[in-house]
């Protein structure tokens, strides 16, 4: 991989397994994975491995209308039990400057992109439905006149304080009425609620899937496979352009966060989706471990 400038950063090798075990036979099934780094400004993608058994009669990469790289496959092979592979190794740099979040304009006066894929980001989604109740839970971040990154970094703070993460507790089809309620679910709920507050208020904002790099208590080695995948938000701001905000962490990402792709919500970026013919109920284990290259050549 090519360096860019003299920025610091960090390298990394992701590992990201995902397996269906199912009670029946796949007699054909058809494929479609968002499981390759994006290349931008602060990262620069290296070599991308994606191994699936059985294996595909055939494979096409290809890019979407947000750019990112999306991987279809299919397979004839019958099978009991599908197991899909990637390994990246990404080099993820520092941005050039802090952000000032007060010097960002006003967010019930800044001008409107006229960029039609940044507008789409403002409206409604499949699993992003704007509404007045979200639009109140934001408010209170968002006084006449307050500069647009302050409030969308209050309303991070504020998410990450009301919500409890609690694994297993929704689904995709959890709707964010009900997460709003409840005040609990995971990083994709906690996403999905930014981004559904900031485009009530009529603020373009877009979900972003990746990996988050953690660090293991004091004195114990780095566990395999227990990372998971992980989301966070991108909101559009005049002067500054698209700033990710992660809710989950109360953090805005930086070395630590490797993206993958962006969209309007999950339902544009699911590391895989498909169509099985057969098959019966099927399970579904993953496991992702996000190893800095450094850790790597220790080990090896």
């Amino acid at each position: 991989m090519n360096d860019t400038g003299r920025r610091r950063g960090a390298i990394y090798r992701v590992e990201h397994q995902m397996r269906y075990r199912h009670t029946g036979t796949v007699s054909v099934s058809h494929h479609l994975g968002c499981l390759v780094a994006r290349r931008l400004q602060t990262q620069i993608p290296g070599p991308c491995e994606i191994r699936v058994h059985p294996a595909p009669a055939d494979r096409i990469d290809r890019s979407d209308y947000y750019g990112n790289t999306l991987t279809y496959f299919t397979i004839l092979t019958p099978y009991r039990e599908l197991t899909v592979e990637t390994t990246i190794v990404v080099k993820v740099l520092m941005r050039d400057a802090l952000i000032r979040p007060n010097r960002s304009p006003a967010w019930d006066a800044a001008p409107r992109s006229r960029e039609m894929v940044d507008e789409q980001f403002r409206f409604s989604s499949a699993y992003v439905a704007t509404s007045d109740l979200l639009a109140e839970y934001a408010r209170p971040c968002f006084p006449a006149g307050r500069p647009l990154l302050a409030g969308a970094i209050d309303l991070m703070h504020r998410i990450h304080t009301d919500f409890k993460y609690v694994p297993g507790s929704t689904s995709v089809m959890t709707s964010l009425t009900r997460v709003l309620s409840d005040r609990r679910g995971v990083c994709q709920d906690f996403a999905h609620v930014l981004i559904g507050c900031l485009r009530s208020l009529g603020m373009p904002a877009r979900y972003v899937s990746g990996y988050l790099c953690t660090d293991p208590p004091p004195g114990c080695p780095r566990l395999i496979g227990a990372d998971a995948s992980h989301a966070w938000v991108s909101v559009r701001c005049p002067l500054h352009g698209w700033i990710d905000l992660d809710p989950t962490n109360d953090v805005v990402p930086d070395v630590r966060h490797i993206t993958l792709a962006w969209g309007r919500d999950y339902g544009d970026v699911a590391p895989l989706r498909g169509v099985v013919l057969g098959g019966g109920e099927h399970e579904l284990s993953v496991a992702v471990t996000v190893v800095p290259m450094s850790a790597v050549a220790a080990a090896d």
